[in-house]
């Protein structure tokens, strides 16, 4: 799976949590970026972002993504 390929639909997970169809992810977003990305609309996302890619991040992984970038890293290699 590319990169490119696991931004489609990362995108489209983003903009289902957060209930917003304009977002647009890179590799630095944070949750700095997105206004209603706060502890508690992170747990559902790494959930959905689970769910989506057939995956489960490690608990050390969750606690130390700096940004979507890290996580397109994590869903790469595991793809």
């Amino acid at each position: 799976m590319t990169r490119a390929e696991i931004y489609k639909r990362l995108t489209e997970v983003f903009r289902d949590v957060f209930d917003d169809e304009t977002i647009e992810i890179n590799d630095n977003t944070t949750a700095n970026d997105i206004e209603d990305w706060d502890s508690i609309e992170h747990i559902t996302l790494v959930g959905a972002v689970e769910n989506e890619f057939g995956i489960r991040f490690k608990m050390g992984e969750v606690s130390t993504m700096k940004n979507v970038g890290e996580m397109v890293d994590i869903i790469a290699s595991r793809a």
